[in-house]
């Protein structure tokens, strides 16, 4: 008895100690964009990142899938976030179950993972609109993706809800959010550089305070997507990365957005198939130059529903 009191004083003891370390605020890091170098907490960091899409999981599945990719070697999870799967109808806001993406990264953060945001609001990301909702298209002369004024005070409502739920969880807040991306891929689609800076500016008024960065393809894409103040990210970037994000940051610091370990199919075409010899030897070649990357994806997911599209 007496054996079986201490061990339930012990046991009491340890769930009060830890209730009380959960109840303390967190201790704030800093991530910043140095000369040549990302910085963490001051000293040089590589950021080794995989893609996952929260919204293609179940999130029962969430701490599993993240488990495997810290397991991986990697220190970092990047994730799209769709607008049209928290506002699927104009001014009603999902941030529950599935949608739980502040919930996502504090999961992220228990694993020992530093976050990447990519909220958009355009995705693309093989989704169905792109991440945009429906419900857009409802005035047929809208025009998205653009300066039009009805869009962007959607974006901005979306945004500023999307602030709420995750402002709280950057590293400036003692949380695992150590940047946030502006847009996506613009200069595939256009060269509206008035546009990308009111983008940017919605993110910034969401209270997004971390280091800005945009994602874009080499040449005349990324000259249209680039913002002279944010961070210059090259998809698929190889051994041209120090050329083409060179053009805008001389010294860096180099990060590939996207770095394909695979690729997307098409109904009734062949399985894409990416060689693992090639993959190996690209990735050994940006860990020795200093080159941070994210394997876009890491875990593909499921397009639940009509949800795949473009």
């Amino acid at each position: 008895m007496k054996k079986t009191s201490i061990t339930g004083r012990l046991e009491g003891i340890a769930a009060a100690v830890s209730l009380a370390l959960a109840a303390l605020p967190l201790a704030a890091s800093t991530f910043t964009i140095g000369t040549n170098n990302f910085l963490l907490d001051g000293q040089p960091f590589l950021i080794k990142a995989g893609e996952m899409h929260p919204s293609r999981v179940p999130h029962e599945y969430w701490a599993d899938r993240l488990k495997m990719i810290h397991a991986m070697g990697l220190n970092t999870v990047s994730i799209y976030i769709f607008w049209n799967a928290h506002e699927p109808r104009e001014g009603e806001f999902n941030f529950t179950g599935d949608a739980d993406i502040a919930q996502f990264v504090r999961l992220a953060q228990k694993e020992g993972l530093w976050v990447i945001l990519r909220p958009g609001p355009y995705c693309c990301a093989e989704w169905e609109f792109g991440g945009y909702p429906w419900w857009l298209l409802k005035e047929h002369d809208l025009k998205v993706r653009s300066q039009d004024p009805r869009f962007l005070a959607a974006a901005e409502t979306y945004m500023k809800k999307l602030g709420e739920q995750l402002a709280p969880l950057q590293i400036t807040h003692g949380g695992p959010i150590i940047m946030v991306q502006v847009e996506n891929e613009y200069g595939s689609y256009g060269a509206d550089h008035v546009y990308m800076g009111k983008i940017r500016d919605l993110d910034r008024a969401a209270g997004f305070d971390v280091p800005f960065f945009t994602a874009d393809g080499g040449g005349n894409m990324m000259a249209g997507g680039h913002l002279d103040d944010v961070l210059p990210g090259l998809n698929g970037g190889g051994k041209n990365t120090m050329k083409e994000v060179g053009k805008y940051r001389p010294n860096g610091p180099w990060f590939v957005p996207e770095f394909y370990p695979g690729w997307l199919d098409h109904w009734g075409e062949p399985h894409a198939k990416v060689g693992l010899g090639g993959l190996a030897r690209e990735t050994e070649w940006k860990l020795t130059n200093n080159v941070s990357f994210c394997y876009y994806m890491i875990y593909g997911g499921t397009s639940f529903g009509f949800m795949n599209g473009a």
